[in-house]
Parts: C-alpha cells; structure tokens; sequence
C-alpha cells in the first residue's frame, strides 16, 4: 500500500547532452521537487542542475569509498541509493537525476525505486536518451535490419554467452573490462587481450570495429574510431567508450520456416475464399 502521505521518488534522466535532450517532464521534476539527489559527471550539466534546483546533493565525491579497504563500486552504488531513499523517508519529494537514460547501466535507480516500493512509497522512473540513442543516431545503425546484442564486457568475459555474428553486437565499459575486483576504472592491456581472445572466437583479428564515444557538449566531438579487432588491446580507451561490432556473417533464410508460413497464408487464403 502506497504511503501517500509520505515522500516520494522519481529517477529521470539528463540526456547525454543536455542542453537539447533533457525531457521536458525531467526538467519538470527537477524545477520542482524538494530535492535533486545526482551523480552527474559532467560539470556543465551539475551545474545547470545545482542552479535550478530547489536543493540539491551531490554523489559523485561516494567515489572515492572505493580508496577504503574492504569497499567496492557495489558498496558505493549501495551508499548512494541509501542517500536518495535517506531523503525520501523524510518525507521529501526526490528526483533522483542521472546523465543518460536512469535505468541504462545505473543500478542506483533500480536500488532505490525497488525499496522505495517495497516500503510502500510511490516511486517511478521516467526514460531519457541513452548512450545508445546517441550510437544509434551517430553510427547510422538500425537495430531493426539485422538485429542486436548488448551486453557489459566483464559480464561477457566471464560467463558463457551466445554470439550470433549475423547481428550487430555492442560491448559496454571495454575500459573498465575484466577488472574483477570493482576498485578501479580502468583496464589494462592483458585483460583486453582477453576479450579479443574469446571475441576471436567467433570473429576474424581483422575484422573492423567501432570504438564509440558519445559526445556531451556541442563542443565535444563524437569519437568513431575504427579499428581492427585485433588492435583492440593498444587502443586508449575510457570509462564512457562503447565497444560496436558489426555483423561479421550474413543471415541465411530459414527455408523450413519460410515453408510454413507460406502454407498457412496459403490455407488462410482458401479459407478466406470459401467463406
């Protein structure tokens, strides 16, 4: 049951360049509640937010728990949505901003609005423009032509995952990937190494890729850097650079189904003709 006469939270998202793609109704909610709870990197963005807001709290400094023996990103992620649920429990109106869309690689949001329901308080997210919006628009690429797979490259390393090399691939944080123990931000060479290697296994070396870098301010340039795959480890890579491989494969037609379908629609269509 929702506690109506309590706080409330909302998670919205900023855009990826703000200035032209930060939702009408995400302005709305950070004009007007009681406080905007944020971890904003980029400091053009903070600041407009910190100007509008009626008060504002900064998360980005949790970051450095991670300097602390025996804490991880986990523990900094679990820090911060206990700040934003803190301000919610007393009673306050949160909107909780993030850049890019709230849900996309922002476990904060999904923390804090699932134990805010659960506790009873009205809680919801609104969507924003992503990173990958941003890729798609960018690349020029249509999911919908050949299909796609996404995945955070540390998750794809370390578990077994299928690969259809018919379908455009897209590898999040590569420069953060196989850093196991979530203390740093960054990865090395040997541990790049490893991703070509098990990406080797279902692509050729030469076999050209994207490194993607969204930009986040008119200012900024877009990175579209390409690259073959076997190049990857030396290639300088960032926290905010997405990793996009394009079909390696062509799609071949399912006949058995084709079949199937034709004969339905064939039976439809007498069916259709007698009635």
């Amino acid at each position: 049951m929702t506690n109506l006469n309590k706080g409330s939270l909302v998670c919205v998202g900023t855009g990826m360049r703000m200035g032209g793609q930060l939702t009408p109704i995400a302005r709305s909610y950070i004009e007007s509640f009681d406080v905007v709870v944020a971890a904003i990197p980029h400091i053009f963005t903070r600041k407009w937010v910190m100007d509008v807001s009626k008060e504002y709290i900064c998360l980005n400094s949790y970051y450095e728990d991670m300097k602390i023996d025996g804490k991880n990103r986990r523990d900094t992620y679990r820090r911060m949505a206990d700040t934003i649920l803190s301000e919610m429990r007393s009673g306050k109106r949160v909107c909780a901003a993030f850049y890019g869309h709230p849900g996309i690689f922002a476990c904060i949001s999904h923390m804090a609005i699932a134990d805010a329901r659960a506790e009873g308080y009205d809680a919801h997210m609104e969507p924003g423009i992503s990173a990958l919006d941003c890729l798609v628009a960018d690349l020029g690429i249509d999911p919908g032509s050949y299909g796609m797979q996404s995945m955070e490259s540390t998750q794809f390393m370390i578990y077994q995952r299928m690969i259809d090399p018919t379908t455009l691939l897209v590898l999040w944080q590569p420069g953060i990937a196989g850093e196991l123990a979530l203390k740093v931000l960054e990865t090395n060479e040997e541990y790049l190494q490893v991703l070509v290697n098990k990406l080797a296994l279902t692509y050729p070396l030469d076999h050209e890729v994207i490194l993607y870098e969204a930009a986040t301010d008119p200012l900024e340039k877009t990175r579209i850097d390409k690259i073959r795959l076997g190049d990857l480890p030396q290639a300088k890579l960032r926290q905010i650079t997405t990793l996009v491989i394009p079909p390696a494969k062509t799609l071949e037609r399912d006949q058995a189904i084709i079949d199937q379908i034709n004969a339905i629609t064939a039976s439809l269509t007498k069916l259709r003709a007698a009635a």
